[in-house]
């Protein structure tokens, strides 16, 4: 009888009895409260299921048009001369890295114009200094340029060393950026066409495996690169330069009005102004260019954040001018969606704070209209993250790509980590209110030996400088973790378990991204190991992968 009795009052069988129960069934009745909570969450969920319909079609788009890849570059018989533009800015710990790796350029000397563009205010200048004049005297063509003010910031430097360019092409890398040697050879030859404009080619990752963080950016970087880049320019769409490795036509540049700085994503404004000018862009997935991500939870928002507002900002600025054009009706909605996608992340925030109070209207309502209506809208909003990021990595990484699967949760529990810091960001975007170009610091951690969870040397970063504190947005990250752990304990308390696994993710995601930023200022080294570090073939070996996949596609 004991056991009957725990049996009749277990959360789950009281959960089962309340949804199949019809006593109450049919007297609920709205009122005032209820539909001032309903109308809005009703509202926002519905614009986060078409934002996320779309990136159901940007990964139907992409296998559709799996067979639209470029062809092999053309013969060439006269190689133009380029001008290689180096933007940094206290960059002490890699701009050595960068200045040797493009001094290794296979392509002759003589047509070579390497420009390091330094903005520096601290001992960067004279490493960068020192570095000029050893690959010089080595016979490299290599010159230092150096402002005494952040005027414009990268839009700033870069305008100011077209001023002195002697290239008909410009390839531009960030300082945390690794260019093959023979990167200029594979691009080059395309600008035969002379209608086209810009050449992008595709970010790989030095030290994806380092932490869960780092595979977390890796594989978000993955989709846009992977998924939102090759679908747009397989489906004839505007797609972007994205700052760094990629090679620019200079007269198209000057054709489209030249480097602006009114925006903190210069690259994505200029992409658009060249593209409404005619101009065509090319994306070459099949060349990787190696890069460092950001090992410091703080570093990462921050650049979350810049691009995010960046977006916004290029989103005022272009797309009535997009939507003025004569652009056929399916580049100007992806134009919309491409620039207005961050908008999501001052809805998420409104949703968090209304998803409490609208779990409780909702469960008075019946289980029956949650599944019919709630259930699709989740499905539309959510579900389709997991489809975007498990294409991309199946692209790329065609051998290890269900790895994936364990990472998902914290992919989607980051996304709502970071939705405080970028809805601000988006905010301001929206409300015209200008900020400095914030750079993402770098520390030269290149990899994790395999096997070592922690350590001084994997840890080392943290006696660097550059790291800034995060003031108040970790605390109150943590406190909305909290709050939404109440939630789960409230959930469980009424036996509304369905929204559980649900309010974990906000759970999980605010407590990790707020955590990891308070340990990382507070208490020196703070990682979690990436499980993958063991295993995982180094990134060249998945660049091969995602060649062959690149070249598969392409043959079906």
């Amino acid at each position: 009888m004991a056991a009957l009795a725990l049996l009749q009052w277990s959360p789950l069988t009281r959960y089962w009895h309340q949804i199949t129960d019809p006593t109450f069934r049919g007297l609920y009745q709205a009122n005032a409260f209820d539909l001032a909570i309903m109308l809005p969450y009703f509202f926002v969920m519905v614009i986060l299921s078409v934002y996320g319909i779309h990136r159901y079609t940007l990964v139907y788009n992409f296998f559709k048009n799996r067979k639209n890849v470029a062809p092999p570059p053309p013969e060439i018989s006269e190689w133009p001369k380029v001008t290689v533009q180096l933007p940094i800015y206290n960059e002490r710990y890699v701009i050595e890295r960068l200045i040797d790796a493009v001094a290794q350029f296979d392509y002759p000397r003589e047509l070579l114009d390497i420009q390091v563009l330094d903005d520096s205010t601290d001992e960067t200048r004279q490493v960068a200094r020192d570095c000029v004049e050893r690959q010089r005297a080595l016979g490299v063509p290599i010159s230092y340029i150096h402002r005494t003010n952040r005027e414009g910031f990268k839009a700033g430097a870069l305008h100011e060393g077209l001023k002195v360019a002697s290239g008909e092409f410009v390839a531009i890398f960030d300082a945390d950026f690794i260019p093959p040697a023979d990167f200029l050879r594979r691009t080059v030859p395309y600008f035969t066409d002379r209608k086209l404009a810009m050449v992008q080619t595709r970010w790989s990752y030095i030290n994806r495996n380092y932490s869960v963080l780092t595979e977390v950016e890796a594989i978000l970087l993955d989709g846009h690169f992977a998924i939102e880049h090759s679908s747009r320019y397989r489906t004839g769409l505007f797609f972007n330069f994205n700052g760094t490795a990629g090679i620019w036509r200079r007269a198209a540049i000057d054709d489209a009005g030249g480097w602006q700085h009114d925006t903190l994503t210069e690259d994505t404004d200029l992409s658009y102004r060249a593209q409404l000018r005619g101009w065509r862009f090319l994306y070459l997935p099949e060349v990787d260019c190696p890069s460092e991500l950001p090992v410091e939870m703080n570093a990462f928002k921050s650049q979350q954040a810049r691009w995010a507002k960046g977006l916004m900002q290029t989103a005022r600025k272009v797309l009535p001018r997009v939507m003025r054009s004569d652009e056929p009706p399916a580049r100007k909605a992806e134009a919309f969606f491409h620039l207005t996608a961050n908008i999501s992340y001052p809805l998420m925030v409104f949703l968090s704070i209304i998803l409490l109070p609208a779990m409780i209207v909702r469960f008075y309502q019946g289980w029956f209209q949650v599944m019919l209506i709630d259930f699709p809208l989740f499905v539309a909003s959510s579900c389709s993250i997991s489809s975007f990021y498990l294409a991309a990595e199946h692209a790329l990484y065609p051998k290890t790509w269900k790895r994936t699967f364990w990472y998902l949760p914290v992919v989607m529990a980051v996304g709502i980590g970071l939705s405080v810091k970028n809805a601000l960001a988006v905010i301001e975007a929206i409300c015209g209110v200008k900020s400095e170009f914030v750079r993402t610091p770098k520390y030269r951690v290149e990899a994790c030996p395999p096997g070592r969870a922690s350590g001084q040397k994997a840890n080392a970063w943290t006696k660097k400088s550059y790291r800034k504190r995060p003031g108040l947005m970790p605390f109150l990250e943590v406190a909305l973790g909290l709050y939404f752990a109440a939630a789960v304990l409230y959930a469980i308390q009424n036996t509304n378990i369905a929204t559980v696994p649900f309010f974990i993710l906000f759970v999980w995601g605010y407590l990790y991204t707020g955590v990891m930023s308070l340990a990382q200022t507070y208490f020196g080294g703070f990682r979690l190991r990436s499980p993958a570090s063991a295993h995982v073939a180094p990134e060249a070996s998945a660049s091969v992968a995602a060649t062959e996949q690149i070249q598969a596609d392409a043959a079906m």
